[in-house]
């Protein structure tokens, strides 16, 4: 009978590998739960809504949480180039984080082409604006906030934290927000050369504010960077430039250079499948802990020479 099991745990996992290697993060989600990665953790707020453009979210949480416990949250943005994407292709990360010990708040956000920059990141704003105002009800501390996203949502995760006049915009505490973890996201692209980076921020007249390079100091939120040897789609000289600026400031940053993952891997190592591609959700968590619980380090309310958005 043990012998069967693996087997067929053996063909499950094959079948993901597939199926990874073509699909989206989508189909990776439903492989994920069927080898046990949602385990312990469940959904406590689907389909809610937020902002004024009809986007929605997903609250992810512990099955032994209680409404009061008060937990650090985290806000993760999905991928997906600015064009596609869902916060059910995620869930797989969402399941990770909350049985580590967050409420995990997963939101959409409006896409290119029926928007462009910066659209998103004030659908971003709004999400962080919901949790503030909500999130208590789920059992989540609106003061112990933490960012994180893959690809075009790492930009919008380190964007809202680096320049605090989106989220003051949306009246959003500032200070509440304590770490952020970018997954292979672009911070430095400008001028625009991709397809997808071109049609989502080149109509807006101010480049310069797309680039969240642009806005390294001191006092930024503390952040972790990872990258990717092989990741041609987002090069690592994103995270590498973004971790000079944010240390010549003075900031707490760090940052991980995955040898021998590309793009998707990243990401892909949260899930159970791939897990053992690299230490992503330990070297997460870790880090998360250790600047959302264990210590306080508020964001600014203002920082100079940011003006407000638009």
């Amino acid at each position: 009978m043990k012998m069967i099991i693996l087997t067929i745990l053996a063909l499950v996992a094959a079948v993901g590998l597939y199926l990874y290697s073509a699909s989206p993060p989508g189909l990776l989600s439903k492989y994920d739960a069927v080898m046990g990665g949602g385990s312990g953790t469940k959904l406590v707020g689907q389909d809610i809504a937020f902002g004024d453009h009809g986007q929605m979210l997903d609250v992810w949480g512990a099955n032994d949480m209680v409404a009061d416990s008060k937990k650090p949250v985290l806000i993760f943005w999905h991928g997906g180039g600015w064009v596609k994407g869902s916060r059910q292709d995620y869930a797989f990360a969402a399941k990770a984080f909350a049985k580590a010990g967050f409420i995990v708040v997963v939101p959409d956000y409006r896409k290119v082409p029926q928007v462009h920059f910066p659209a998103f990141i004030e659908d971003g704003a709004q999400a962080v604006r919901w949790v503030q105002d909500n999130i208590a009800k789920y059992g989540g501390d609106p003061e112990r906030l933490a960012f994180s996203g893959h690809s075009a949502g790492a930009h919008t995760a380190v964007l809202l934290a680096l320049d605090p006049s989106w989220l003051a915009a949306a009246g959003v505490k500032i200070s509440s927000v304590r770490a952020v973890v970018g997954m292979s996201g672009p911070y430095d692209f400008y001028p625009f050369d991709k397809k997808r980076s071109i049609d989502a921020m080149s109509k807006y007249k101010k480049p310069e504010r797309t680039q969240p390079v642009n806005f390294a100091r001191a006092d930024a939120p503390a952040m972790l960077l990872l990258t990717s040897s092989e990741d041609t789609t987002v090069r690592p000289y994103n995270a590498v430039n973004l971790t000079s600026k944010l240390e010549g400031a003075g900031a707490k940053v760090e940052m991980i250079n995955y040898k021998g993952l590309d793009h998707e891997d990243v990401v892909m190592a949260l899930s159970i499948p791939f897990r053992d591609k690299a230490t992503v959700l330990t070297d997460s968590v870790t880090f998360l802990k250790a600047n959302v619980i264990s210590a306080v380090q508020p964001l600014a309310q203002t920082a100079p020479g940011h003006p407000s958005p638009k």
